[in-house]
């Protein structure tokens, strides 16, 4: 391909881009195709001679597009959104066109320093004290795993990564079990252990950690020979939209010297609007925090915002500088390499860039508070049909519900079942969860296009279905 086909194929996808989501409410939101479908239309061997665009772009409507479950439909309520804005694409379409490796600051200085910035910038929109610092993760995943590769280093006095953890006092990490399972594979992979990953009991509406059963399990270990690492925290837990009492939390961490983590990977971006800071009242004490503007702010994935109030403890424990990743006679300079776990790094900034100048903290924060008015408006609707419970009360534009009809002999294959029903007729998206043993429906608005109307018509979906079940 040259670059002259390479414009006009530009101009073609830029064209379909806009057709796609213009027209993305005629399609169903869950891909209706049965597994091996994708994989058994793609031939068993690579082509030997080159294909013409034409022909590949026509399997990609012919092959992919049926496979592809609609993330940006705006009528997708399940897990947590995954939202790509307009300028989100355009500004990943220019990363993409550069193609810088943002490794080092020598690298790509203005990949580095655009992301010190904007990271300040996220810092000020959700409310965190001038106090942190941070970097861009692919995800939340890898954030929780630097935190607690962190709290292991510490609370092994800088032993663990040189050593091994072979002779080393097993470390303890605690947790309730409303944390994201992101937390049991970083236990893996710092190689903690599962068995010392100790699950606190919730308490309340909020199912918040227990404070005061967390104190215990650490006073416990502590008789026991046991060496507590550090607190994993969260706000909007991705079940049930949980939030620990993170002052109370914070209180405990502090008392035992360990360190805290908190994940709001989706809850986070929320924090943009000053209302809703109650839910993680006290965060500016943790050690670490996490949330993902690829999920609700509009920026696509993969961005993850990982604040941190010592990123020496982070450096000193991720960094390795051999001397060909050495930059000399630059003094005070950030390599964002060293406080992450891949070296190579992509131009994530840019996007969070583009998007917070076009929309601007206002529009974000609008957007953000329909979806929270819209989800509560739904909340009280379906309460108020026969046969269905809510099971959980909104967290922000997150609740739980379950049909349960009287009479009902299996109340969690009926659930799945409608859940199944729903997600076949190709309208609306959603997914189920468990609350204390039981089967739920689970229901969130988050999609940047969303409308009220989109929501309402969940309504009519889910009543509709419930009631041809019988």
């Amino acid at each position: 391909m040259d670059w002259a086909e390479f414009s006009r194929w530009g101009t073609r996808l830029s064209n379909w881009a806009r057709t796609y989501h213009e027209t993305i409410r005629t399609r169903p939101v869950r891909a209706q195709v049965a597994p091996g479908s994708v994989h058994n239309a793609l031939p068993e061997t690579p082509p030997a001679t080159g294909t013409q665009m034409e022909a590949i772009f026509a399997d990609f409507e012919r092959i992919v597009m049926p496979g592809i479950t609609h993330w940006q439909h705006p009528r997708f309520f399940a897990y947590f959104p995954a939202n790509a804005t307009p300028p989100s694409m355009l500004a990943e379409y220019l990363a993409t066109v550069i193609a810088p490796q943002c490794m080092l600051w020598q690298t790509s200085p203005a990949a580095t320093e655009m992301e010190t910035r904007m990271i300040d910038w996220l810092r000020q929109s959700v409310g965190l004290p001038k106090g942190f610092s941070g970097v861009i993760q692919d995800s939340a995943s890898s954030a929780t795993l630097a935190a607690v590769l962190t709290m292991r280093e510490k609370a092994l006095n800088w032993r663990g990564n040189q050593q091994g953890l072979a002779g080393q006092p097993p470390l303890r990490v605690y947790c309730s079990a409303e944390v994201h399972t992101s937390v049991d594979r970083a236990i893996w992979v710092a190689g903690i252990g599962q068995d010392n990953l100790v699950r606190i009991p919730t308490t309340g509406p909020t199912r918040a950690m227990d404070p005061a059963a967390l104190d215990a399990a650490i006073t416990a270990d502590i008789a026991a020979g046991l060496t507590p690492a550090g607190i994993i925290a969260c706000t909007g837990g991705t079940g049930t939209g949980a939030c620990d009492d993170i002052a109370a939390t914070c209180d405990v961490a502090e008392k035992h010297g360990l360190y805290l983590h908190v994940d709001a990977a989706w809850a986070g971006a929320a924090m943009i609007c000053p209302e809703f800071r109650t839910l993680w009242h006290g965060v500016g004490r943790a050690d670490s925090v996490v949330f993902n503007p690829h999920k609700w702010l509009g920026i696509q994935f993969d961005c993850s915002a990982h604040f941190v109030k010592t990123p020496d403890d982070l450096v000193r424990t991720l960094a390795i500088q051999p001397e060909f990743l050495r930059t000399h006679g630059k003094d005070g300079i950030v390599n964002y390499s060293e406080w992450s776990v891949p070296l190579g790094r992509r131009f994530r900034a840019l996007k969070i860039w583009f998007v917070l100048r076009i929309y601007g903290l206002e529009g974000l924060q609008q957007m953000i508070r329909n979806h929270v008015t819209w989800s509560q408006e739904l909340c009280e609707d379906i309460r108020a049909l026969p046969g269905f419970e809510i099971v959980t009360e909104p967290v922000l534009s997150l609740f739980l519900f379950r049909y349960a009809p009287k009479g009902a002999k299996d109340p969690d294959t009926l659930n799945q079942t409608l859940v199944e029903r729903i997600n076949d007729d190709g309208r609306i998206y959603l997914t189920q969860t468990r609350v204390n043993g039981d089967l739920v429906v689970r229901f969130q608005v988050g999609q940047v296009a969303a409308t009220r109307e989109d929501v309402r018509l969940a309504l009519e979906v889910i009543e509709e279905i419930a009631a041809g079940l019988g």
